[in-house]
């Protein structure tokens, strides 16, 4: 019961700064959007998500990390365009890795998914959002001074993607006009 009650408090303030971060931009008023749909599929997104990320957490942990916020921009940006196709996918996280995998997730995300080309600015705003979010998480983990590779280091960084998830999310839902 107090490892959960830790967790909360990470993720609760970790969403806290990355809300203020995106609130700064322009691309959040100050919270979260709630979308009920979005949470239900966190479960089925995040298992296979996590076997991709954990591989790259050494070497790549921004990435790691990061790209999960635009898994979450993604799916947003699905149930808009039509939820009753889309959340009917099973395995929608790897539909959107599937493309052009794990290590162009990012790329295929914005490109195709959100319609944003290469040469706006708009591609490389959203790029340093993401990379200043990824980094934001980064701190916060480091400052927990959890030793590496145990069992709570994993949950500690499996929190940190669900917090960039929502955040990712709630940007997209955001920028196509949804309010609380």
């Amino acid at each position: 019961m107090q490892q959960e009650e830790y967790l909360n408090q990470f993720e609760f303030r970790l969403v806290k700064e990355l809300v203020k971060v995106a609130s700064q931009q322009n691309r959040l008023s100050g919270n979260l959007l709630p979308s009920p749909d979005l949470d239900a599929k966190w479960e089925e997104i995040a298992q296979p998500y996590i076997a991709d990320a954990v591989k790259e957490i050494a070497t790549y942990p921004s990435v790691a990390l990061g790209w999960m916020m635009y898994v979450g921009m993604a799916v947003a940006h699905l149930w808009d365009i039509d939820w009753a196709v889309y959340g009917g996918i099973k395995g929608l996280y790897e539909y959107l890795r599937d493309k052009r995998g794990f290590d162009c997730l990012d790329e295929y995300i914005r490109e195709t998914t959100l319609g944003i080309r290469p040469t706006e600015a708009e591609y490389t705003k959203l790029e340093d959002l993401v990379r200043m979010s990824a980094t934001i998480c980064q701190t916060h983990i480091r400052r927990e001074g959890i030793e590496p590779q145990s069992p709570m280091a994993f949950h500690v960084f499996v929190r940190a993607i669900h917090a960039l998830y929502l955040v990712g999310a709630s940007i997209e839902l955001h920028k196509l006009g949804y309010k609380i």
